[in-house]
C-alpha cells in the first residue's frame, strides 16, 4: 500500500479562494449601489475577469517546496521491493521522476536516457526513482527490459495517482482502448511527466516540466553534477 507523508499546498490555495471570495463580495456590494449604471456593470466585469487571470495558478510543486515523503511498491531488475525516498534522500539527492506510462513513445525514450546515464547520476552522487500509475506487475516488466530501464532504474507504482497529487500533478483518468508498444491495452491514468530534484533536506532543488524526454533527462542531470560540484 502506497504511504505518503504530504506537505500540501492547501493552505495556499484556502488563501487564493478567500481572495477570490473577497473581491467578488466587494463587487456585488458595489453593484448593489450602482444597478442603474451600465458603464459600473461593464467596470466590474472586468474587474472579474482581470482578477481571474491575475491570480496564479497552482501547478506542480516549485522549487523550494519541501518534497512529500512516500513510500511504496517499486521494481528493479524485475524486482519487486518497498521504496522510501526519505531512506533514499539518506544516501543523497533524489530524481523523482513522474511519467505518463511504461510502454509508451516518449516514456521509454525517457527510461532509455535514465538507464544510459545511469553511472553518470551515481558518479554525482544521486539516485533516480520514476514514478507511474502502472501496475507493479507492468513495472516488473518495464525494469528489467535491455531496451528501457534496463535493469538501472527503479520505477515506482502509484496506482491511484496519490503520489502524483502530492505533488501537485495532473493526473487525468485512463483513455479506452489505448494500447502501449506492445499491444497491450493500458487501463491505468496517466500523470504528467514532470520531475523534481530532491536534496537530503528534502527540498525540491528544481522542477522541471515542459521538456521533452530525452531533454528532461540531460536537464536533471545537468543539475544533480551542479549539486555535486557545489558541495
Amino acid at each position: 500500500m502506497t504511504q505518503i507523508n504530504m506537505i500540501s499546498t492547501d493552505n495556499l490555495k484556502k488563501s487564493y479562494l478567500i481572495i477570490i471570495i473577497s473581491v467578488i463580495s466587494v463587487l456585488i456590494l458595489t453593484a448593489e449601489c450602482c444597478r442603474e449604471s451600465t458603464y459600473m456593470k461593464r467596470f466590474l466585469l472586468a474587474c472579474l475577469l482581470s482578477g481571474a487571470i491575475a491570480l496564479p495558478v497552482v501547478a506542480a510543486l516549485p522549487e523550494g517546496h519541501p518534497a512529500p515523503d512516500f513510500q511504496t511498491q517499486a521494481s528493479l531488475a524485475g524486482k519487486s521491493f518497498t521504496y522510501s525516498l526519505q531512506d533514499a534522500l539518506k544516501k543523497g539527492p533524489v530524481v523523482v521522476y513522474f511519467y505518463p506510462s511504461a510502454y509508451t513513445g516518449g516514456c521509454n525514450i525517457q527510461a532509455h536516457t535514465f538507464a544510459v546515464n545511469h553511472d553518470k547520476f551515481t558518479a554525482s552522487g544521486a539516485s533516480i526513482i520514476g514514478v507511474s500509475l502502472d501496475s507493479i506487475d507492468r513495472l516488473n516488466d518495464f525494469s528489467a527490459d535491455p531496451e528501457f530501464c534496463g535493469g538501472k532504474v527503479a520505477v515506482a507504482s502509484d496506482v491511484e495517482g496519490n503520489i502524483a497529487k502530492s505533488y501537485d500533478l495532473t493526473v487525468k483518468e485512463a483513455a479506452a482502448g489505448k494500447k502501449d508498444t506492445r499491444g497491450v491495452e493500458i487501463t491505468h491514468g496517466f500523470a504528467e511527466r514532470t520531475t523534481f530534484i530532491v536534496t537530503p533536506d528534502g527540498k525540491i532543488a528544481a522542477t522541471l516540466t515542459g521538456l521533452k524526454p530525452a531533454e528532461n533527462v540531460e536537464k536533471a542531470l545537468e543539475i544533480v553534477q551542479k549539486l555535486a560540484a557545489a558541495k
